[in-house]
């Protein structure tokens, strides 16, 4: 299964994870602090619901904290894919609602949790804009650097759903 693309010189985050916006948080499984360099990230009982887009052993979060799993690549998303990312984006939005500490998490914590984070901003009432913007403010402005994603975004995922399910012309 594709998991990661290679991106050139990205770096790693400089923070575990960063909150979006109120109980919305988006990280990944690795952070560089600058001085000791490359760490890994263990989520405890930080959260109540994580929501892993990539995930590796070791990594959380605690025995007893909800946790979904739902890995996508970081690359073009098929049907399928892109409607587990609407439905697991529903499920934050209405975890936000109800007043939880929500974790969306992938590898880096830039573009598989920055697509979920905006998408749920999209279902709390952000305009598509305004969530791309937000998730690159809170986290990095290296989040969604994969264009794929920015470009779901902006379509919408009903829209990118259909279009992608499209068979081409024989």
């Amino acid at each position: 299964m594709r998991t990661r693309r290679r991106e050139g010189e990205v770096p790693e985050p400089r923070t575990r994870w960063d909150e979006v916006t109120t109980g919305l948080w988006m990280g990944g499984h690795v952070w560089s602090d600058g001085a000791r360099g490359h760490q890994d990230v263990v989520v405890g009982r930080e959260f109540d619901l994580v929501i892993s887009l990539w995930t590796r052993a070791g990594h959380g979060p605690a025995t007893g904290v909800e946790h979904h799993v739902v890995p996508i690549p970081d690359d073009w998303l098929t049907v399928g894919e892109i409607d587990s990312v609407r439905r697991i984006a529903v499920v934050a939005a209405d975890a936000v609602r109800a007043g939880r500490r929500v974790l969306v998490r992938c590898y880096s914590g830039y573009n598989r949790s920055g697509l979920v984070a905006a998408q749920t901003l999209i279902e709390l009432g952000h305009d598509s804009e305004s969530a791309i913007d937000r998730v690159r403010l809170r986290r990095s402005p290296w989040a969604l650097h994969n264009l794929a994603f920015e470009k779901y975004l902006l379509t919408g995922l009903d829209v990118a759903s259909l279009l992608s399910g499209l068979e081409p012309p024989d």
